[in-house]
């Protein structure tokens, strides 16, 4: 496609420069053919002024002073050959002849003794044609500097048809060198032109592409492995409910898979849109107060239990969204490993917030759907440039969460 722009283009710059020595050419004989016969006519017409002053002054039409011009009294006295081409009306005449003279004709209206009379200049002006003897006396010259011009005009646009091209060339070559999920970087994105334009864009564009297959291919292994635990408990509730009736343990995990299920199917698909990338500022304290009043609402959980120690205000930057659904399933897991009973310990401090609660002295470890998804918070946070470190323990366990500050 590169060389058929270059060939194009090529084309089109060689087709304008042959035009325009073309019609440079004609343009220039023209004007020699039209400023040739002025200088003719201007001489006539002086002639015709000093045969009529001696009309007057001497009665008679006197022979003119250049041998080129010749006086006739009537038409009839005119050559055959200029009567043939020249009607006796026409105040003026050019008559080509085959046998190599060249005419110019002028009527003069003439008064004589009080008689109106009508006398005619005839120049023979084929000896002093200047035009005519270009070609054959100096037409090489001019043809060979013609074709050199013309071969330079077609160098020059075949060197600028490459030289326009060739951004374009590499901008494609380098397009077609991409491999997926390499790094995008075109070498004409700093040029201040619609190529740079182009290749900025194109940059972009290649990036954004590379990121939604990545979120595509990261949300289909998410669903894949987040969702198997909660729907294997929910199977398994199902199929023990077909031959005894499903006490109430087991109404309260499967209703605890359908939760787990749906706060990890907003989380994918939180994860999975474009437009949930950082940048807006987040008020954290207002985030957290929201995820404890949903707590509370949601569990059986004394809220004295819990210790709060949060600045006035707390500005991060980040994704409201991807920020209610970080906090949110942190304190679900706290409560879901610590049980009703557990203490929870909120507090920020030099940039960190730590969630943390205690567990039951002597109760197995709980795991169960997406409480244990350790990997899919830490996505979560990567999605806002934020930092999760998990510290797990026998007697307590702390989620640190470093979020991004507002500068």
């Amino acid at each position: 496609m590169a060389e058929s722009i270059r060939r194009r283009l090529f084309a089109a710059l060689a087709g304008f420069t042959v035009v325009l020595c073309l019609c440079y050419t004609g343009l220039a004989l023209v004007i020699a053919y039209v400023t040739e016969d002025m200088l003719v006519q201007r001489l006539l017409e002086r002639e015709a002024a000093v045969v009529s002053q001696r009309l007057r002054q001497h009665g008679e039409l006197t022979p003119p002073g250049s041998d080129l011009i010749t006086v006739y009294g009537s038409y009839i006295d005119l050559p055959q050959a200029v009567r043939a081409q020249v009607p006796a009306s026409a105040p003026r005449g050019e008559v080509f002849t085959t046998t190599g003279q060249h005419y110019h004709v002028l009527a003069l209206d003439l008064v004589a003794a009080g008689q109106p009379r009508r006398a005619y200049l005839l120049a023979d002006v084929a000896p002093v044609l200047v035009v005519s003897r270009l070609v054959p006396e100096v037409g090489g010259v001019v043809l060979g500097v013609a074709l050199a011009l013309i071969g330079l005009a077609l160098l020059l646009a075949y060197w600028l048809a490459r030289r326009l091209v060739r951004p374009l060339q590499r901008l494609a070559q380098e397009a077609r060198q991409l491999a997926p999920g390499g790094t995008v970087h075109f070498s004409d994105r700093d040029r201040p032109d619609e190529i740079g334009f182009l290749a900025r864009r194109l940059e972009t564009t290649f990036t954004e592409l590379q990121a939604v297959l990545q979120r595509e291919q990261a949300f289909a292994r998410d669903v894949s492995h987040e969702l198997r635990t909660p729907l294997t408990l929910m199977h398994n509730s199902l199929a023990l409910a077909g031959a005894l009736p499903l006490a109430a343990d087991g109404q309260a995990q499967l209703r605890q898979g359908v939760d787990d299920m749906r706060a990890t199917i907003d989380v994918l698909f939180a994860l999975a849109r474009a437009e949930q990338l950082p940048g807006d500022v987040v008020e954290m304290r207002g985030s957290i107060e929201q995820c404890l009043l949903r707590l509370l609402n949601e569990h059986a959980w004394d809220a004295s239990l819990l210790a709060l120690d949060l600045p006035e205000r707390l500005e991060v930057v980040g994704n409201p969204q991807l920020t209610m659904l970080l906090i949110n399933n942190c304190l679900a897991n706290a409560l879901f490993h610590g049980g009703p009973a557990c203490r929870i310990n909120i507090a920020f401090a030099q940039g960190r917030l730590s969630i943390g609660n205690t567990l039951p002295a002597g109760q197995p470890r709980r795991i169960h759907g997406f409480a244990h998804g350790q990997s899919l918070l830490g996505r979560v946070a990567q999605a806002m440039r934020w930092d999760i470190v998990f510290h797990p323990g026998e007697e307590y366990y702390r989620v640190d969460i470093l979020p991004l500050q507002k500068r």
